[in-house]
């Protein structure tokens, strides 16, 4: 998990920047290190799976202005650190999302704690999202009847109920949920039901 994801490390502080890298890859992180706000926002990529440590308080855009335009393009899990105990910043960030706050000198282990945190959140929302961006994509392989057989089949209703409420017969209810089944890659109602769940995706749409 450490090698594939990355912490960026934004510090106008050099020797801040240098021993946070150390520890981090001592740690077998992989580690990109920055000086300025906009260094860091031009080379930004939210494609990179990982976290920002994010000094507070720098020169030109701040640490609160930096989170703000990361979220403008995705969500991208920040860690901050401050050398001042400032309560208004620390509750404005985490409310915005932040994952941590944290005063210089900080300890180690409370870094690599939220760093372990930061990585943990953001390599579920990419699974989560990729699961409802496959999700989505099997679904537009669906005729607007399966489609409604789908809606029925995961809410548990039986073949012969589905008929009546779709005004076909049982046989043919049959023939489509098996498409259903055959193009969704399950082999089960169970599975199915699984598949929505998981990409909290609820109940299916009704179809074009």
């Amino acid at each position: 998990m450490k090698d594939a994801t990355t912490v960026f490390v934004v510090d106008d502080d050099p020797a801040v920047v240098q021993a946070v890298s150390r520890l981090l890859r001592v740690e077998n992180y992989q580690v990109r290190e920055f000086s300025s706000s906009t260094e860091f926002l031009v080379q930004h990529s939210h494609d990179v799976p990982g976290c920002v440590i994010l000094d507070l308080a720098m020169p030109g855009m701040n640490g609160l202005d930096v989170q703000k335009a990361l979220s403008e393009g995705g969500m991208r899990h920040v860690i901050f650190v401050s050398a001042f105990g400032d309560i208004p910043s620390s509750v404005g960030a985490m409310k915005a999302g932040a994952v941590d706050f944290l005063v210089k000198p900080f300890d180690d282990v409370d870094l690599l704690a939220a760093v372990k945190t930061a990585i943990a959140k953001d390599l579920r929302l990419r699974a989560e999202r990729a699961d409802r961006e496959s999700l989505e994509k099997l679904l537009a392989d669906l005729t607007p009847r399966e489609h409604e057989v789908l809606m029925h089949v995961v809410s548990g209703r039986i073949n012969k109920l589905i008929a009546a409420d779709l005004g076909i017969s049982e046989k043919t209810v049959k023939v489509h949920r098996a498409r259903v089944m055959e193009k969704m890659n399950v082999d089960s109602v169970a599975e199915l039901a699984r598949l929505f769940e998981r990409t909290g995706a609820g109940r299916p749409p009704s179809g074009p």
